[in-house]
């Protein structure tokens, strides 16, 4: 190039639930991460801090625009958006002209009265920045990955971990594809085929011998040979309720289309041969109690799944503690729940106070019924003492917002005979074991923890866990989709059906 290149970097990044949680607000991003101008290129970690540390070693300008993040939840309002959107786009157009736009996104974001954030987003920087300039996005791999979103941007670079870990280099993979871009050395051919398969993450870790790995490690085996730049294998957020919705391979190769759709294709069909694979087992929390008593020591982690913060779910569950406390068990145990009204009670009456209090379902009451077969629905009424107040401020020891403080909100640590339950005002995403040690928790001391998180709860207690029972409770992130009735996902899709003969898989390309 002739001239001093001048980058731009703007986006969202969250994650939506369309089955429930509460609307997501911009207060929301403002509380977790909102970053404007000169305030994004602070950013060190996480996508924007991996992009940013590409671009400064080449003579360049980062043109800092609008990034905003937070806790996923329920789809954002439009007014929300409107904000978010309105403000990237104008100092888009203030920065013009630009030589390309780095985009970290999710790729499974919704808007009220909208549908997909990332259609619209990218199709209308794509208007502001007009055909030639270059658009390369990151995503999380549980992106809805959409034809407009093909055909909008020159190449999308999905995560490669779950648990995620590599939101910092896949910002550079992205950088750095974007400056061969424009040094005119790579010319990127992209490509995605789908299946419809929509499973839980429970079995979508990257690591070890789940069958998501396989795939991964198939796709990742093909890069840097035959013209493949780069591979990302997709575990669509299956929380979400749009057409098209499916996983599979996305693929860019050096300027061939052709060889892009056809590895595409093969990493589709690889993930689908592995489907009944990554369908879990559940049991209801009951269930789960009598298995735990027969395991030797602890702690024992009972995975709510269908309460998971980090899918979009409101965290105020209290289908497992309810369980827990019929059971009168002798041993201990430890659960956690979002009830602003509960924590705003425990703060007025002080450490060491006896409170009686209305616990759970709270902010999306809907989910109160209880699983067939269990005693009891909606909030609980529990007796306890209030053990420990704090703040709720926590540090991220890892992941999306590592080394980022985390909002609990007012919180309480609340005694009712032999458990102990956390009681926050925000939900926060679970990356590992950070909410309970914040409030001076061992979880090694404990029988039953109860974890909300499908996957990470492998983090935090994986080292010391005695067994993981996933459990089967309502909720808006359940562990298997079996039981969900969408209303825009059609027919025929896995696990609805078992089979679908004559299976081909749906491909969207790019020509470089």
């Amino acid at each position: 190039m002739t001239h001093r290149a001048r980058i731009a970097i703007g986006g969202i990044y969250t994650e939506c639930n369309q089955l429930g949680g509460r609307p997501t607000e911009l207060a929301d991003f403002r509380r977790v991460e909102l970053r404007r101008g000169e305030e994004i290129l602070a950013s060190t970690g996480g996508t924007v801090g991996g992009m940013l540390e590409v671009l400064g070693q080449r003579e360049v300008t980062a043109v800092p625009l609008v990034y905003a993040s937070t806790t996923p939840g329920g789809p954002l309002t439009q007014v929300c958006y409107r904000e978010l959107k309105g403000e990237i786009l104008a100092r888009l157009r203030e920065a013009l002209p630009i030589d390309g736009l780095l985009a970290p996104l999710h790729g499974s974001v919704v808007v009220e009265g909208i549908g997909h954030l990332e259609d619209d987003l990218l199709l209308s920087i794509r208007e502001v920045v007009g055909p030639q300039v270059p658009i390369v996005g990151t995503l999380d791999l549980h992106a809805h990955v959409t034809e407009p979103m093909i055909r909008s941007a020159n190449a999308l670079f999905a995560w490669e971990t779950y648990p995620h870990r590599d939101s910092y280099s896949t910002g550079q993979r992205a950088a750095r594809m974007m400056m061969g871009i424009l040094d005119g050395t790579q010319h990127p051919a992209m490509a995605i085929a789908k299946v419809p398969v929509l499973v839980s993450g429970v079995h979508g870790s990257t690591e070890g011998s789940d069958p998501f790995a396989e795939v991964m490690r198939f796709a990742k085996a093909h890069e840097g040979h035959g013209g493949i730049l780069s591979t990302s294998v997709l575990l669509v957020h299956p929380y979400l309720d749009l057409p098209d919705m499916g996983g599979g391979g996305l693929v860019i190769a050096e300027g061939d289309v052709r060889v892009a759709e056809k590895l595409a294709i093969k990493i589709a069909q690889e993930y689908w041969a592995r489907r009944f694979a990554l369908e879990p087992e559940v049991l209801e929390p009951a269930a789960a109690i009598e298995r735990g008593l027969k395991v030797e020591g602890g702690p024992v982690l009972l995975v709510e799944t269908a309460d998971c913060a980090g899918g979009g779910a409101s965290g105020d569950s209290v289908h497992t503690l309810r369980a827990l406390l019929a059971a009168r068990l002798g041993e201990q145990s430890l659960a956690p729940v979002v009830d602003p009204e509960a924590a705003a009670l425990c703060h007025k009456a002080g450490e060491g106070a006896e409170v009686t209090l209305s616990l759970g379902f709270k902010i999306d009451p809907r989910w109160g019924e209880p699983p067939i077969g269990s005693i009891g629905g909606g909030p609980i009424t529990v007796t306890g003492r209030v053990e420990r107040l704090s703040d709720g401020r926590f540090l991220y020891s890892g992941g999306v917002w590592g080394g980022q403080w985390g909002e609990m909100g007012p919180s309480a640590l609340l005694r009712v005979g032999s458990a102990r339950v956390l009681i926050t005002t925000h939900a926060t995403y679970d990356w590992a074991d950070e909410q309970y040690t914040s409030m001076g928790l061992d979880v090694r001391e404990y029988k039953f923890v109860v974890v909300k998180n499908p996957m990470n709860y492998r983090l935090g207690y994986g080292h010391i866990s005695k067994a993981a029972l996933i459990l089967d409770t309502p909720g808006p992130t359940p562990g298997t989709l079996r039981h969900v009735h969408y209303t825009q996902v059609r027919r025929p899709y896995f696990p609805a059906d078992q089979d679908i003969p004559g299976l081909v898989p749906t491909v969207w390309s790019r020509q470089p």
